[in-house]
């Protein structure tokens, strides 16, 4: 198997994983959405110390601590993650997946609109009509569908902004280190919503028999395992087709929480997720276009999906 090919193989796979993952933390229930991302950042931070412990990562992390500006923004990527993780566990366990794969569709052109925002990047006339169309079905499902789609827009500028954060420290924090020094900064807020979540009905994990226990602890193999699928595929594969890989996810989020979830899909929201697909679809080829011409290409969002 070449670079390429295994590049691919390891992408599809981390975007597979985070698919099914609405599925995975249903499997969960009775667990709360709180306690259950509470878990996830203990259990990420100790499957964390044993990846370190194994792939012998220890020097790369002392590194990154002797360097106070990395471990800034490893914090602030933290915090993004958290309130990502915390929108999405909520929309899953609150029968509201297929809003949270619409934010995974209109995440990579947010990420290029906070680029053009906050980097003062310049971007493409085709990126500019995704960026314009995208919009417009967020006008739809707010003023046809009647809902402010608080959760997709949650989902996204969280992402967006932890892939400026991520995009900021760039190679000098590989993805291990990352994530353990992110669940790390998280710890005292998962203490004390373990606290309040204590007080209140008592803690669920350990007491809701042996296969809960055992399918929470996965939670953070769930979360590193397609993290680290994603490191060593996008080091193989160009940033362009990854960019297009990466809706493998959120057509997943879309099927379960349609199909296999039974969620709503009035026409109100039809109109504005197909306007997301043709702005997606304009994205796309605006993608393929400048890969053709040998053009560097705009960023794409396509950071981890922890």
């Amino acid at each position: 198997m070449n670079s390429k090919t295994a590049g691919v193989l390891y992408t599809v796979g981390a975007y597979l994983i985070w698919g099914v993952l609405p599925l995975y933390f249903i499997l969960l229930k009775p667990i709360g959405p709180w306690e259950l991302v509470a878990w996830r950042v203990l259990l990420s931070f100790v499957f964390c110390l044993l990846l370190l412990t194994v792939t012998r990562g220890w020097p790369a992390l002392i590194a990154i601590v002797r360097q106070p500006k990395l471990l800034g923004l490893t914090a602030l990527a933290g915090v993004l993650i958290y309130i990502n993780w915390q929108v999405f566990v909520l929309a899953t366990l609150g029968g509201q997946v297929v809003e949270s794969a619409l934010g995974y569709f209109i995440n990579p052109i947010t990420t290029v609109l906070l680029g053009v925002l906050v980097l003062h990047e310049r971007i493409r006339r085709l990126q500019w009509i995704a960026i314009g169309i995208a919009t417009l079905a967020v006008i739809v499902i707010i003023v046809a569908h009647g809902t402010f789609p608080w959760i997709a827009l949650s989902l996204t500028a969280s992402f967006g902004l932890y892939g400026l954060v991520k995009k900021k420290i760039g190679p000098a924090v590989d993805a291990t280190s990352g994530l353990t020094l992110e669940s790390f900064w998280l710890i005292p807020i998962a203490g004390v919503i373990l606290f309040f979540v204590a007080q209140d009905g008592g803690i669920t994990y350990g007491s809701s028999g042996t296969l809960n226990t055992v399918l929470v602890s996965f939670a953070g193999v769930a979360t590193a395992i397609p993290l680290l699928l994603f490191a060593a595929g996008t080091r193989r594969v160009a940033l362009s087709l990854v960019g297009m890989i990466q809706f493998i996810t959120p057509i997943m989020q879309f099927l379960v929480g349609w199909l296999l979830l039974g969620e709503p899909m009035p026409p109100e929201r039809w109109a504005g997720f197909i306007l997301v697909w043709i702005a997606i679809a304009v994205f796309v080829v605006d993608l393929v276009l400048a890969s053709r011409r040998g053009r560097p290409t705009a960023e794409t969002g396509t950071v981890e999906l922890v």
